[in-house]
């Protein structure tokens, strides 16, 4: 594998059938290898096993995909990823459009719905501080419509998603310029902080 230091702070492992599986994957499915793929490939059991739980976490939730992408637009903007926002901000410009998912970027939630909303809203103050959560911040996402699986389910999926972007940041992995280049402008211009894309 050609080594990451151009766009992160380690290389990529060497091509094994596993790696090169990956790399076949995202290329039949982006067009291109994903940057935070080529280094996740030191451990291609380790990708495959958190994508698959992620992945089941999402298929057997009553959360809708849209509410999926502002957790994680919520999520990557208040740690500051970039990489993270710039994929989950198109994904949820194509569900809400542009103009809300820039609001979610500004911390105005004017656009979305009151579910949206509240699961943004929470999404935040997990990652600022986890430990400052209260009963009342709990059942306002009740007073929104959410259960307690949902509750639970929203929880767990921002959690991941801070593990994701922990590894991914920490290492230096920086956005795909592909995936730079083809984000709607709002969500570009929004996306200001965290690593510059890739070259």
């Amino acid at each position: 594998m050609t080594p990451a230091s151009d766009f992160a702070f380690i290389g990529g492992p060497p091509p094994t059938e596993s790696v090169e599986a990956i790399e076949a994957r995202y290329l039949a499915d982006e067009g291109y290898v994903a940057n935070y793929a080529r280094v996740w490939c030191w451990r291609p059991d380790v990708l495959d096993a958190f994508a698959e739980v992620r992945s089941e976490l999402v298929a057997s939730s009553s959360l809708r995909p849209a509410e999926v992408a502002v957790l994680v637009v919520a999520t990557a903007r208040t740690l500051g990823d970039s990489y993270c926002s710039l994929a989950w901000g198109e994904r949820l410009a194509k569900l809400k459009g542009e103009d809300a998912t820039a609001g979610v970027f500004a911390g105005a939630d004017a656009g979305l719905s009151a579910r949206e909303a509240a699961l943004a809203g929470w999404a935040r103050k997990v990652v600022r501080d986890p430990n400052g959560t209260t009963e009342d911040d709990v059942e306002q996402l009740r007073e929104a419509g959410l259960d307690d699986r949902e509750i639970f389910e929203a929880t767990a999926w921002v959690g991941m998603r801070l593990g994701f972007s922990a590894v991914n940041d920490a290492l230096g992995i920086r956005p795909d310029r592909e995936l730079a280049e083809r984000v709607p402008a709002a969500v570009a211009s929004a996306v200001g902080y965290g690593r510059s894309p890739a070259d």
